[in-house]
């Protein structure tokens, strides 16, 4: 969980100082749209890989959505913690 917090850190300071150069500052920059239509590029991506049955594809493949997923997050203000809690509260 370190490793997602501390990327999940670095994609919102690039929502907030949108750096040139950077991908994710572009995707900010580019709004909603341009964010979902590369999570659903990134979904798709993900069932290939688990169709297709290769591990490291698979988890190269996740690894990409779950990187979107937080970018999506972030453009709402939320984070990992509002997850977690509505994962917590559904599994009580």
């Amino acid at each position: 969980m370190e490793t997602l917090k501390r990327l999940e850190d670095v994609v919102r300071d690039r929502r907030e100082r949108l750096p040139e150069g950077s991908y994710t500052a572009r995707l900010f920059r580019e709004g909603q749209d341009a964010i979902l239509k590369k999570l659903g590029e990134e979904m798709t991506e993900v069932v290939l890989a688990s169709k297709g049955g290769k591990r490291g594809e698979i988890i190269s493949e996740v690894a990409d959505l779950v990187y979107h997923l937080l970018v999506l997050l972030a453009y709402h203000d939320l984070g990992l913690e509002d997850i977690l809690a509505e994962l917590k509260r559904r599994f009580k």
